[in-house]
């Protein structure tokens, strides 16, 4: 208990040098009363909080906002990983983690936000707007997590071409994911519930990976 409140001290001083504000919760019911009555830019949060556990935390923050959540849990097992995906957790680290890898994802997700590489997407009855983080299906606002979001302007941009799921890993989370190939399938499988009709435009290619395909 005390290397992980030393571990915690550690990962905040990073997240400090880094020029972020850090407000701490004790609990699960704490965390969400600090959510509400501050704005937010990211979610760290912690699967064996007291009060209210991290996956209750999570879904209720979801319900309300798309913010980047990171998980922290002490379970190695996929199954854990996975229902936090089907939550809306946008990415998993499995304590003890290294502070300066918990940094450089908060930063990542960050500067994501913040420099956007176009401004619009647009194709298959599908809209983007990249610096304002909001989807629209035939004109109707979709809700997406940050990284559905991410999964799918990634796909956009790269319309028509085989992306294998080893692609989608380095180049949406990144090279220090913590995961395997059924997370890509789980956030694909919450995509598509969310496009509705349009969510053939993701076209699975067995053995290979996914294309974004507009029919003619």
């Amino acid at each position: 208990m005390e290397d992980e409140k030393i571990l915690r001290e550690v990962t905040k001083d990073y997240l400090v040098h880094d020029g972020l504000q850090v407000l701490e919760a004790e609990d699960g019911q704490q965390a969400l009363d600090l959510f509400e009555t501050n704005l937010v830019d990211l979610v760290i949060l912690d699967i064996m909080l007291p009060v209210l556990d991290g996956w209750t935390v999570c879904r209720r923050i979801r319900k309300q906002s798309n913010v980047p959540i990171l998980m922290l849990t002490a379970r190695a097992g996929e199954d854990d990983s996975l229902l936090g995906y089907e939550l809306g957790a946008d990415d998993y680290l499995i304590k003890p983690y290294n502070p300066r890898i918990l940094a450089a994802k908060v930063r990542r997700f960050l500067q994501r936000q913040a420099t956007p590489d176009r401004a619009m997407l647009e194709a298959g009855g599908i809209s983007l707007n990249i610096p304002a983080r909001t989807a629209a299906v035939d004109g109707v606002p979709v809700e997406l997590t940050y990284m559905e979001f991410e999964l799918l302007s990634y796909l956009m941009q790269n319309p028509n071409r085989v992306i294998s799921r080893e692609e989608l890993i380095s180049q949406v989370w990144g090279y220090d994911f913590v995961g395997n190939d059924k997370t890509v399938n789980s956030h694909i499988r919450n995509l598509r519930a969310k496009l509705g009709q349009r969510a053939v435009t993701i076209v699975t290619v067995i053995r290979s990976g996914y294309k974004f395909e507009v029919q003619p």
